[in-house]
């Protein structure tokens, strides 16, 4: 049986100094080096949260302009291989992101921002350092010991207002993003006008 969650899409995230420090190749290499299976399965290739999801090493803290690449094309090596679960496309409604989150048990702490409206995030703290990360701010340290991440840009057309995120069965998830309309019934007598 398929269980499905909506998520809560905030805009109202106000932490100072959240991922500011960034994730560089050789700090990966060392996370990694570390021998952790949830690290492994958070950060690994093909997950959404790795760093070398897009090809090449890029932190997932740093915004990803999506929406300008086709999935089919960026994650080519990987779906030949069979190792990502990763796909985004878009219609004439909607943009949309659909990702197997990571082997990281119940994953129900993740958690979808919208900031200022031009960038989506989505984030989760690695169940092993729950406890541990309570008392600090985490994601202006290190964060990639406690958490993962993933920013992407949002497209100039993108209704970021109305962004709805689900959850399958504790591991599928998928965000919707509806696009603006370009014109929009504004009149009682149903006249379709150009929205400004």
């Amino acid at each position: 049986m398929t269980s499905c969650l909506k998520l809560e899409v905030q805009t109202e995230d106000q932490t100072p100094h959240k991922w500011c420090i960034s994730l560089t190749e050789d700090e990966f290499k060392r996370l990694l080096s570390q021998g952790n299976p949830t690290v492994h399965k958070v950060f690994g290739e093909g997950s959404l949260f790795s760093p070398l999801l897009f090809g090449k090493f890029f932190d997932p803290s740093d915004a990803f302009p999506l929406w300008d690449f086709e999935s089919d094309r960026l994650l080519s090596n990987l779906r030949n291989s069979g190792k990502s679960s990763v796909d985004w496309f878009q219609t004439n409604q909607a943009y949309v992101l659909k990702a197997e989150l990571p082997g990281t048990g119940k994953t129900s702490n993740v958690q979808i921002y919208v900031e200022t409206g031009k960038i989506v995030e989505i984030f989760g703290q690695l169940k092993l350092l729950q406890r541990e990360s309570q008392n600090k701010d985490w994601r202006s340290c290190n964060w990639w010991e406690y958490a993962y991440v993933r920013m992407l840009e949002l497209p100039e057309d993108a209704d970021w207002r109305r962004i709805e995120a689900y959850l399958s069965n504790d591991t599928a998830l998928e965000i919707r993003i509806p696009r603006k309309s370009l014109y929009t019934d504004t009149s009682a007598d149903g006249v379709v006008k150009k929205s400004e």
